[in-house]
């Protein structure tokens, strides 16, 4: 820039021929600004202004006209000049804002959100924008950071290709000046770290709240689901597919089993199929293909081996949910060598299509034991044949790194791969739907959206409407390719729709719920939607999140709005794939266009309309659940421990029971005798005695003060006794309750009462004991 500012009209020229014609522009700028200054040196500011404006020409070239040679080419930013500061306009804006101020409705939304926007500003709000910092090209995020999930990244997308907002009067600029020092009072982010929640005040609305990574993270919400139990009847293997953690060992080690038991079953369901000729939708000429592959293999099959095999692990696995086998020896049904002997020939006959004989004499076992496992295994229809699951990194979005495989040693072998995610323990393994619901054929899941506005009591809100993506490619089982498994819409939009799929499916890979409402009726289904899936669809929403309750931030003025991703199998059961935070936004087809926007409006509706005015319109948001308040407690911690000494009692008491005659009288008395009076002196100087640890200068008569008939004790002093109570059998008895202050022990008539004591009351004598050692006590108990 030194040797520039000496030959500003040299450098000029130079870089006029430049073949870099980005480079040359910036430059050209440059010397230009540098010769302007340069030829108005002397002169007012005004006059530096005017003598700018006319260097530009109406049709937007510049001429350099300090040295008479007119440079060629565009220059980066043209001059603008800002409209004229109209008084009236600026007398609006502040009469809005001053308004905005007094009501507190100054709000911030970080990302596109015209529909947002559109709706706080129609209610009034004033929006101070938010500087939106620059990305950083290598930043770790947190599992819960990356959980922002399928859908976060999405709204980025959007964010970076949205057209700037219409704001010809720039009104909404001059009104986010005027409230850039003010206190934000509703915050919508696309990220949870955006704002932290710790720092806003308590009227403050923010729409995330913090600790959702314990549902909205694949990881978090196979962990959690788990102890459904507790908090409800239901079973949530009714509505989520078994999930495994397998970078941990213990879940591993229970994958590898489940896998195993599934094979056994998958083979007893491929014996009947086989035999009823039942072909599974999806398959195609899969046995067919394999079959003829199967020729070439010589190793023969033997199937009642195979068939005892699976039928004692069967039998194994129904004992053991019965609890039979508490008292039997914890022995495997099948050694390791014979798992690998079945697991191979379950490859050559399912996978492989290995032909077997006979198979037909063992059909009826087979059914008699299916038939037992479908009564206590929910899943075992959308299990299929095959054998399939789906290896998931457990906080990732947007389908990034899932993956479907048949074989163990292949997803044993996929989970071992990455050793960031084997550390960090975020690989999750769930069972594959192999029998979901197709429409013509081809496999699509929904997105369900939801509401949360308050944790305790949790309070969720279900959104009427609801839309489907299908995947590009027809549903078959020969391949594990993500274009057919996976219906992502930032997978799907990047692959070519197939010829050979139904051209009732759009290109744009969407429907409505009314479209698809539509399809069931045709079918003759429709009424299935109201009385199954939508039913479905909020159990498994509520149970997601009661388990989630406790670890969740229960801020109020804050609410959160989540998309939930369903499978429907044979049946329309809802089956709960995933939950999402951030849902995307983006108008990416007509669908999304027109339910996007209506569930941002009905949100705001929800949030801020009905906080004003409980009958307020909340469009097609439904309250399913609300919950009575629960008071947190004080403390609320994973382990509660309680921790004690044990006490030693240095001279422990004779038993009830004593033998010896002069402890004990044998002859018949009253149930209670009267308490014989102690001398007061003695009484003064041997409790004085104790109580200063100096040995009484007397023994004590060998004759207890307290005597109780056909059962006695023995008193052993230095001691001292603070409480004597006494009841009885009798029909018609009185006891003796006599007590004495720490500080002057006394025994007076004062102290003395007599309660009656009711019928077939037991006899009982309550002490309090002090010896002589210090800071020791026994507390004693007698009945009789």
């Amino acid at each position: 820039m030194k040797a520039m500012s000496k030959q500003p009209v040299q450098l000029a020229r130079r870089y006029v021929t430049c073949p870099d014609s980005d480079r040359k522009t910036f430059y050209m700028s440059h010397c230009t600004k540098m010769l302007y200054t340069e030829k108005t040196e002397g002169l007012s500011k005004d006059q530096k202004l005017t003598a700018l404006g006319h260097k530009y020409t109406q049709d937007g070239s510049k001429s350099l006209q300090a040295t008479g040679t007119p440079l060629e080419g565009k220059v980066p930013r043209s001059f603008v000049s800002l409209p004229a500061l109209n008084p009236e306009r600026l007398k609006t804006a502040r009469a809005l804002v001053d308004k905005a101020i007094s009501l507190h409705k100054v709000f911030s939304v970080q990302g596109p959100y015209p529909v947002i926007r559109t709706a706080l500003r129609a209610r009034g709000w004033v929006e101070q924008r938010l500087h939106r910092p620059k990305r950083k090209a290598h930043h770790r995020l947190s599992e819960e950071g990356r959980a922002r999930s399928n859908d976060a990244a999405g709204s980025d997308e959007y964010e970076d290709n949205v057209i700037k907002e219409q704001d010809p009067d720039r009104l909404y600029d001059i009104m986010s000046r005027l409230v850039r020092n003010e206190m934000v009072y509703f915050y919508w982010t696309v990220r949870r770290d955006a704002i932290n929640p710790n720092s806003l005040q308590k009227e403050q609305i923010i729409n995330h709240f913090a600790k959702a990574g314990s549902f909205t993270t694949k990881s978090g919400l196979c962990v959690n689901l788990r102890k459904l139990h507790w908090f409800d009847t239901a079973d949530p293997d009714t509505f989520f597919p078994r999930c495994y953690k397998v970078a941990a060992q213990d879940e591993k080690h229970a994958f590898i089993e489940d896998y195993r038991r599934t094979a056994c079953t998958s083979f007893l369901k491929y014996i009947v199929e086989r035999e009823q000729g039942v072909q599974a939708e999806g398959l195609g000429h899969n046995i067919r293909g394999a079959r003829k592959r199967s020729k070439q293999r010589s190793r023969p099959v033997d199937l009642p081996q195979m068939i005892s095999s699976a039928l004692k692990v069967c039998q194994y696995f129904l004992e053991s949910l019965e609890h039979r086998d508490i008292d039997r020896n914890q022995e495997p049904p099948l050694t390791e060598e014979e798992w690998e002997e079945f697991i191979h020939n379950y490859y050559l006959v399912v996978h492989g299509g290995e032909k077997i004989e006979n198979s037909d004499l063992f059909v009826t076992c087979c059914k008699a034991m299916l038939q037992r496992l479908v009564e206590v295994c929910p899943q075992l229809d959308i299990d299929g044949i095959h054998n399939i699951w789906i290896i998931k990194p457990g906080a990732m979005s947007r389908g990034r790194g899932i993956k479907c495989a048949k074989r163990l040693d292949q997803i044993l072998r996929l989970v071992d791969g990455d050793i960031t995610l084997i550390r960090e323990s975020k690989w999750v393994v769930q069972k594959y739907l192999e029998r979901p619901l197709l429409v013509h054929g081809t496999k699509f899941d929904l997105r369900q959206w939801f509401l949360v506005t308050d944790w305790n009591p949790l309070t969720v809100w279900f959104y009427k409407k609801c839309y489907m993506r299908f995947s590009t490619q027809p549903y078959s089982l020969n391949t594990m390719d993500n274009s057919v498994h996976l219906c992502n819409n930032s997978i799907q939009k990047h692959l070519r729709p197939s010829q050979q799929r139904h051209q009732s499916i759009p290109a744009d890979n969407m429907w409505s719920d009314d479209q698809f409402r539509t399809f069931l009726s045709s079918q003759g289904r429709g009424a299935q939607w109201q009385t199954v899936v939508v039913p479905g669809m909020k159990k498994a929403v509520i149970h997601a999140l009661q388990t989630t309750q406790d670890l969740m931030d229960s801020r109020k003025n804050t609410f959160e709005l989540y998309g939930a991703d369903f499978m429907l199998g044979h049946d329309l059961c809802p089956w709960l794939i995933e939950l999402n935070a951030s849902p995307t936004m983006s108008p990416s087809t007509p669908v999304t266009a027109h339910l996007c926007t209506a569930v941002q409006k009905d949100t705001i509706r929800v949030v801020l309309d009905r906080r004003a005015d409980r009958s307020a319109n909340t469009g097609d948001f439904q309250l399913i659940y609300k919950q009575a308040a629960v008071d947190v407690p004080q403390y609320v911690g994973v382990n509660l421990l309680v921790e004690g000494n044990k006490i030693r009692c240095p001279c422990p008491l004779p038993p009830l029971n004593c033998s010896g005659p002069k402890r004990c009288s044998r002859e018949k008395e009253p149930a209670v005798e009267k308490v014989k009076s102690l001398p007061k002196m003695l009484l003064k100087s041997q409790f004085k005695n104790i109580s200063s640890g100096i040995p009484p200068p007397s023994p004590l008569p060998p004759d207890p003060p307290v005597s109780v008939t056909k059962k006695g004790f023995a008193l052993h002093l230095p001691m001292t006794v603070r409480t004597i109570q006494l009841t009885t059998n009798a029909q018609s008895h009185s006891a003796l309750l006599w007590k004495r202050k720490r500080e002057v022990p006394k025994f007076s008539s004062e102290k003395v009462q007599t309660c009656n004591l009711k019928k077939d009351q037991g006899l009982s004598l309550s002490l309090e004991i002090i010896p002589k050692q210090p800071r020791q006590a026994t507390t004693s108990s007698f009945s009789a």
